[in-house]
Order: structure tokens, then C-alpha cells, then sequence
């Protein structure tokens, strides 16, 4: 720590915490970004999860209902730190309709300004400094930061497997990972408060089936663990169907929310997350929520949750977005369609060079295997080689290191980023880098 310092131990704890530790090297990315008329061998970073293919979409839509519709009296004043009643109830028709296909109560749901928050106000709220929180392994990153900087939850990487061939079908996790997991947990002195499943996940995208989601929803019941889904990519899925990729799916595995089971279960340790920051490709409007059947969690997130406040403005637009189903469910089948192309651009490359990558049903990324080119399975190998990749090729990938896993050398490429033709430019650069590489 800083002796010297005039911050608090927070201040300092938080001084000398990275947000990541790919964004210094994106933010100079970022300012040499690649153009094809004024900078060709300019940047490309595919490293940060943003979704622009259908923002053109979004934002006709947006700027017609700006346009078309007075802003009402309430957007100016104070209203529910939950998010305000009328918001709430279009997004509770919104996700009956596209995402949960079950009855969401609005007075059940509560919104802070962006994921990030959601994730930090329900960690606040469900555990104490020191308790643990479970994430199946690779998982996103930053999660440590959510749960940890203000919370001050441990984060316990829990790994189910190593070679990506074990979730061909789906993601790994089963009972018996829990159980050791408990265990192990016990044993340190600490407690097991929150198991935290992304469905699709990240970096993965694979989808988890109802029945796997049903058992340890059960299992978390039966030990009061508080068991959180987040399907912050529910609706970006990729058509499995396509003929150019349904070799990669032998098995029909559909995203099922997990609000269904939350629904059949009725348990105070169930609850799920979501956002518009993917599906609609709306990081920048900060838009997070939680959905709880816990009344108790309901309340004391009102109570806490000010500070994190979604503006009104921001929630009146999404209102009116949201109540077009017909709009909605027109966005969404494009979305997925523009995800599904760009997703088969990076799949057909690692193909030509035999690198493995995990089949994708969802989410925004490809997660691939490139330990076969490591100098040996060490975390100083495989920054060495991401940072070749991108000194080479000026293509960004999001690095291995704090994803928690085992084995090294594996990357998370974000194919939503960019448009297809600087995509395609992207995966031409990895073309002519990979075969310059020898199996070590």
C-alpha cells in the first residue's frame, strides 16, 4: 500500500487495482484504430464485448420514438431506485415475450445504471467481506473487480475441465465440481454464498441445458447457496442450424431461461441477471437489472441502490423501444443473423489451420485454443504470445490471464466489435501469422 498516501485503504486498495489488464494495450490500440482508405495497418481490437452490428437498427428505432413522442412529466423528478413502475412493467412484457417466456413480475425486478453495478449492489446485498463467490472456469474476468471492490467477496475460479474438448456440448460443470468445491471452500475457513453461472457463457458461449440449471438450482436450495444466473446474452444466440456450421452442433442444446426454473422453484436463493448492454448492443446507456422472486433482496436493493440509478430519460426510451414487440422480435432475429455471419468468418479461419475453438451457441466471442504455438504452458508464454499476435498483426485479442483457468495459451476473440469487412481484414492478418508459427 501506499504509506504516504491521503487516500483511505479503500482508495488505495482500489488505487492499485487494474480493471483489466488488456486496457492500457487496447487504449493504444484505440488510438490507431485501422481504416481502410486512411490508416490499413492501423489497429483492430477484438478484445473488449461490444455488439455494434445492429446498432444502425437500434438507433433509427431510437431517434424515430425521440422524435415521435413528448417527454413525459415524470422523466424530471425522483422515482423508484428499483427503476421507475412504467419502465419496469415494459420490460416485464419485453422479457415474457423474448427472453423468459414465463410471467416476470415488475415489482420483482430492480435496474442499476449498467451491469457492472447490478453485479455490485446484488453482491453487497447477499454476502460479507471475505465470503466466496464460485465461477466455473474460464470465466469473465472482471467478475473478480465486481464482486470484490466494494463487496469484498473472494472469487473462487472452479475448474471442470482442461482441454476444450471436454465442452464440445456444453459447458463442463456438474455436481460432483460443486461438492469439491464446498469442500474445499470449508476447509479454507470460508463460506460458500454464490455460485454464479453465465448462460450463454463467457468466453465459451456454450448454453447450458434446463435440466443441468434445474439440478443445481436444487443443489444451491438445499445448501442455501444464492445461485445467480446472468443471461446478459440470452437473445445473441447463433443459428445452429446454418448450413455451414451445424457439423459443430450434434446435439440440439436451446437456451432456456433460467426464470422458468426461478418460476417452478419459488426459492429466496434463486435470482437472475440481465442487461441491454449485449443483446441490444447498449453498453453505453448503462442499463443493468435483477430479477428476484426474493422480497427481502427486492426491498433492501431499493434501499441501497440510489447511487446506481438508471437516468429516466434513459428508461423512458427503452420503455417505448421495448413495448414494440413487433420491432423487438424483428431486431432480434437480425441480430442474430449479423452475429451468425460474423461468427463463421473467424470459425472458417481456425479451421483451415486445425485450431481448436469452443462451438459457440451464444454469446458475442469464439473462445480458441492456441497452446499448440506456446514455448511452454507458463502465464509469462502465453502474455509473450499475445502480445506477438498483436505486435504482428495489429488484431486484439482479450488474453487468457484472469479468466481462471488451467490451461494456457487459450484466447477470447470478440466478433462483434467491428463491422464483417474489417472482421474479415482482421482474420486474413491471423491468416498469414499462424503458419509462421511451429508447434512447440
Amino acid at each position: 500500500m501506499l504509506n504516504n498516501s491521503s487516500l483511505s485503504l479503500r482508495g488505495q486498495f482500489a488505487h492499485l487495482t487494474k480493471l483489466r489488464i488488456d486496457f492500457e494495450v487496447f487504449f493504444e490500440a484505440m488510438q490507431n484504430l485501422y481504416d481502410p482508405i486512411t490508416n490499413p495497418d492501423g489497429a483492430i481490437p477484438l478484445n473488449v464485448a461490444e455488439n455494434k452490428l445492429s446498432w444502425p437498427l437500434l438507433k433509427e428505432k431510437m431517434e424515430e420514438v425521440v422524435r415521435s413522442n413528448p417527454i413525459p412529466d415524470w422523466v424530471p423528478g425522483y422515482t423508484f431506485a428499483t427503476g421507475s413502475l412504467e419502465f419496469r412493467k415494459a420490460m416485464s412484457v419485453f422479457l415474457e415475450n423474448c427472453l423468459c417466456h414465463c410471467p416476470i413480475d415488475p415489482e420483482h425486478l430492480g435496474f442499476s445504471a449498467g451491469a457492472t453495478a447490478t453485479i455490485e449492489v446484488t453482491s453487497w446485498l447477499l454476502g460479507l467481506k471475505g465470503d466466496v463467490a464460485v465461477f466455473p472456469a474460464p470465466c469473465y474476468p472482471v467478475y473478480k473487480q465486481d464482486i470484490g471492490n466494494k463487496a469484498r467477496l473472494e472469487r473462487y475460479d472452479l475448474i471442470t475441465h482442461h482441454h476444450l474438448e471436454s465442452i464440445k456440448e456444453q459447458p463442463a460443470l456438474e455436481i460432483h465440481h460443486l461438492e469439491n468445491a464446498l469442500q474445499d471452500i470449508n476447509q479454507q475457513g470460508n463460506r460458500f454464498r454464490m455460485l454464479v453461472i453465465t448462460n450463454p457463457d463467457n468466453p465459451t458461449g456454450g448454453v447450458y441445458p434446463k435440466e443441468k440449471l434445474e439440478s443445481i438450482a436444487q443443489w444451491c436450495i438445499d445448501r442455501k447457496i444464492h445461485l445467480i444466473v446472468n443471461e446478459i446474452y440470452g437473445l445473441s444466440l447463433i443459428q445452429t442450424d446454418h448450413s455451414e456450421l451445424k457439423e459443430d452442433y450434434p446435439t440440439d442444446i436451446p437456451f432456456v431461461s433460467f426464470a422458468q426454473i426461478m418460476k417452478k422453484k419459488k426459492s429466496d436463493y434463486l435470482h437472475l441477471w440481465y442487461a441491454l448492454s449485449k443483446d441490444m448492443g447498449a453498453s453505453g446507456f448503462r442499463v443493468g437489472m435483477v430479477y428476484s422472486q426474493n422480497q427481502d433482496f427486492i426491498e433492501a436493493f431499493n434501499n441501497i441502490n440510489p447511487p446506481h440509478m438508471v437516468s429516466n430519460y434513459t428508461q423512458w426510451i427503452f420503455q417505448l423501444i421495448l413495448s414494440d414487440l413487433d420491432f423487438m422480435k424483428n431486431y432480434i432475429q437480425k441480430n442474430q443473423e449479423l452475429l451468425t455471419l460474423s461468427y463463421l468468418i473467424v470459425v472458417k479461419t481456425l479451421r483451415k489451420f486445425d485450431i481448436p475453438y469452443a462451438a459457440s451457441r451464444g454469446s458475442l466471442f469464439v473462445w480458441l485454443d492456441l497452446s499448440k504455438y506456446l514455448e511452454q504452458q507458463s502465464q509469462e508464454a502465453e502474455n509473450k504470445q499475445w502480445m506477438e499476435i498483436y505486435q504482428s498483426t495489429g488484431v486484439l485479442l482479450t488474453p487468457g490471464q484472469g479468466f481462471g483457468h488451467s490451461k494456457k495459451g487459450q484466447y477470447r476473440l470478440v466478433y462483434s466489435c467491428v463491422d464483417r469487412a474489417t472482421l474479415e481484414v482482421a482474420m486474413k492478418r491471423l491468416e498469414a501469422w499462424f503458419p509462421n508459427l511451429p508447434e512447440k
